[in-house]
């Protein structure tokens, strides 16, 4: 598919410029994902402010896993391979885990009883929009309250983000993986 609106290209005006450098590490060029999204500053602005890449609540390896999976869910073949491009290996996530993350279920024997909770969230909220009272109660007994929030807000920042690519067409970075086969 062919991008709806083209990434913003430099020279970028100077509180753009700013920003997008913020969200980047240094001396890395902006993602298509930010540029395409600085047509409207604004939006740019709050997407930086809802960023939950940082050390929260959740190790980051179960972050990934949550992210990979809302992502592939979201069929958003951009966000999954800039998440494996940039994360995955740093946190050991492995091809078969990936693949997973696209391919398998909570059973897969890629992952620990927790991880199983975790794909478990993400399929439940993409279904259904919600928690089913059992699996809260299972989720209860591996993540604590806080956690909980940071997953399940987690889960929805990454569907938000899969909207977005996939309804602005944002075309693939050149070097991020694609969805592994099944």
């Amino acid at each position: 598919m062919d991008p709806r609106l083209a990434p913003l290209e430099p020279p970028y005006g100077e509180p753009l410029a700013v920003t997008l450098a913020s969200m980047m590490p240094p001396g890395m060029p902006p993602l298509r994902l930010f540029r395409t999204i600085a047509h409207n500053p604004r939006v740019l602005e709050k997407i930086r402010a809802s960023n939950l890449l940082d050390r929260g609540s959740i190790e980051r390896r179960h972050r990934e896993v949550v992210i990979l999976r809302a992502t592939a869910r979201c069929r958003c073949e951009y966000e999954l391979g800039v998440h494996v491009a940039f994360f995955a290996a740093k946190v050991g996530l492995g091809a078969a885990e990936v693949a997973a993350t696209v391919h398998g279920g909570p059973d897969h024997p890629a992952w620990s009883e927790r991880e199983r909770t975790l794909i478990q969230l993400v399929d439940e909220l993409h279904d259904t929009s919600a928690l089913s009272d059992g699996l809260w109660a299972v989720l209860r007994r591996h993540w604590s309250d806080e956690q909980l929030v940071e997953l399940v807000v987690l889960a929805g920042f990454y569907h938000t983000i899969s909207f977005v690519v996939n309804g602005l067409g944002v075309a693939c970075e050149p070097d991020a993986p694609r969805f592994p086969r099944g």
